[in-house]
């Protein structure tokens, strides 16, 4: 359906400083765009595929120069199908993949974890090396390697270990330097598009067809929910898991001054994923300040079913009903082609500035 057709606003946009003031100078321009981020978040990003689609589908192509996609989790899998050689086909796909997922009751993290290795292995296709290869994009897949209780799989260690990582996390965001650390696997022909990591341990490596699917999989690796990925070839010897842990919401340092350009499907910015219950830990307006944020609008979100874009708990929320679950899933990513119709219209418009908020 056309944008120009629905009530109520699709979509929010909210930018920061330097970015705010750039596209009400000269509106929002393909070209500025140099990074985009992906955040991690189980099957909400189904719920923007049509912003997805219609980014790399139709507006970048039209401005080709080299970008960069970085990723956790859910992120790094949307970016790793957006760089394949038809990122449409590529996105639809994952969408398809993971929508198709059922897990029965009682359902074990090693079975989980064959299943996205299967659903990981039905996307690529071979084709891993057109990601490694892209022209344009350049990928950084985000995980983080973890120490102590957390390098295991048992259930009790495992479970010692999150506690511990939650109450350094209440005492301080800092403090998860002792119980992780970040690495960042990314496309050998350029850097990560950031500045110098300073808050936690981290270490950037380069991306081959070695360790691409291992990276993907221990990306969205979440720890009781799936095993850990042991010893990425190249990265060394450990248990890798979802990077979201640490950067849930890509609250990074981006580098230069290239428009960042983050579809996402809340309208905040929540730096890691133990701090999803601290509404006092936002992401940081300095790191933030050239990022353009474009989100579905709560009218959009109120009219979907439940009210709410697809998430993890709706695999137990629909436990026994799978066709009801896909039914809800399918029907959200074919009404989220809304948000992209919304968003190249206002981009054709030359109206876009006019619903830009401050991040």
């Amino acid at each position: 359906m056309p944008a120009i057709h629905i009530k109520y606003p699709a979509l929010t946009f909210k930018a920061g400083q330097r970015a705010l003031r750039q596209i009400r100078e000269r509106g929002l321009r393909a070209e500025d765009v140099g990074v985009l981020p992906g955040a991690a978040g189980g099957p909400k990003p189904l719920g923007i595929q049509g912003l997805d689609l219609a980014l790399f589908g139709e507006w970048l192509p039209k401005a080709p120069r080299q970008r960069a996609l970085i990723g956790a989790s859910i992120g790094a899998w949307r970016f790793a199908s957006a760089c394949l050689q038809d990122p449409v086909a590529g996105i639809r796909r994952l969408g398809e993949l993971y929508s198709e997922q059922d897990f029965a009751k009682g359902v074990t993290a090693k079975e989980i974890s064959q299943s996205c290795q299967r659903m990981l292995d039905d996307l690529m296709q071979g084709r891993d090396g057109q990601i490694l290869a892209n022209p344009h994009y350049r990928l950084n897949i985000l995980v983080v390697k973890s120490h102590g209780q957390l390098a295991h799989d048992h259930r009790a260690r495992l479970g010692i270990g999150l506690s511990s990582v939650i109450a350094s996390n209440l005492l301080g965001r800092s403090r998860l330097g002792r119980h992780f650390e970040r690495v960042i696997l990314h496309d050998q022909r350029a850097a990560p598009p950031l500045e110098p990591l300073t808050d936690f341990p981290s270490r950037c490596l380069p991306l081959d067809l070695a360790n691409l699917r291992h990276a993907l999989l221990a990306s969205g690796s979440i720890p009781m929910v799936m095993e850990g990925v042991r010893d990425i070839p190249g990265a060394g010897a450990g248990t890798y898991r979802d990077g979201g842990l640490l950067d849930y919401h890509l609250d990074l340092p981006y580098h230069g001054d290239d428009l960042v350009l983050y579809p996402h499907f809340t309208d905040k910015v929540v730096p890691g994923w133990f701090d999803k219950a601290l509404p006092w830990r936002k992401g940081d307006a300095t790191r933030l300040r050239n990022v353009l944020l474009m989100t579905p609008s709560p009218q959009y979100l109120a009219a979907l079913p439940y009210g709410k874009l697809p998430d993890r708990n709706d695999f137990k929320r629909f436990m026994g009903d799978a066709p009801a679950r896909k039914r809800y899933w399918y029907q959200a990513i074919a009404e989220s082609r809304r948000l992209g119709d919304e968003l190249l219209e206002l981009i054709a418009t030359g109206r876009l500035h006019e619903r830009l908020q401050a991040l």
